[in-house]
């Protein structure tokens, strides 16, 4: 009995500099040009039998402009930043700088007062696990950039701090096959 989820990264909701810590800014203008540019690849996602999103403005409103109709979970929701909630990096390093690298280096520590790295990584990977497994089952889930990397981390039972390595862009796509605690990473040959 195996599964394949695919996680599509929710399109963007301001400049990568702009950024901020659980950001609940819905899709900017580029955002929504970029999920119609997208859209040929991504709609076809829509034909699985699950279709999910982080509770995210943003990821719901990249998920219903595919067409999903997804079913919004909480449990792929962002790391909860505690009272980083809101600011940029930039503004939590220049106020706390000793607290950034603390949180950078070490993913146990929750020095926001939120959930560390490695609580929010077995979050997501809590999710996928209890996945409902039936043979050629297909699920999909528009999430948080920071939610894909978390899954990719935890699907390949990488450190930790792997998590700071990889680069999910929004859009794109990251698909799974397995069931719990058992998954591959699926590469797609171009159409």
């Amino acid at each position: 009995m195996h599964v394949r989820v695919s996680l599509v990264a929710a399109a963007r909701s301001s400049s990568l500099l702009a950024e901020r810590f659980d950001d609940d800014r819905p899709l900017d203008g580029a955002g929504w040009r970029s999920v119609e540019s997208a859209a040929r690849d991504l709609v076809p996602l829509g034909a699985a039998e699950l279709r999910y999103c982080s509770p995210t403005p943003r990821s719901r409103a990249t998920a219903e402009a595919l067409g999903y109709a997804p079913l919004a979970q909480p449990a792929l929701r962002e790391c909860d930043m505690g009272r980083w909630r809101g600011l940029t990096l930039a503004e939590v390093t220049a106020g706390e700088p000793g607290a950034v690298d603390l949180w950078l280096s070490d993913p146990r520590a929750a020095p926001h007062g939120g959930e560390s790295l490695l609580a929010f990584i077995s979050r997501i990977g809590g999710w996928l696990d209890t996945r409902p497994a039936d043979d050629g089952g297909a699920i999909v889930a528009v999430a948080e950039p920071s939610v894909v990397r978390a899954a990719l981390v935890y699907a390949l039972q990488a450190p930790p701090l792997t998590y700071w390595n990889v680069d999910v862009r929004p859009l794109s796509t990251l698909t799974l096959t397995g069931w719990a605690r058992r998954w591959y990473l699926s590469l797609q040959a171009p159409a």
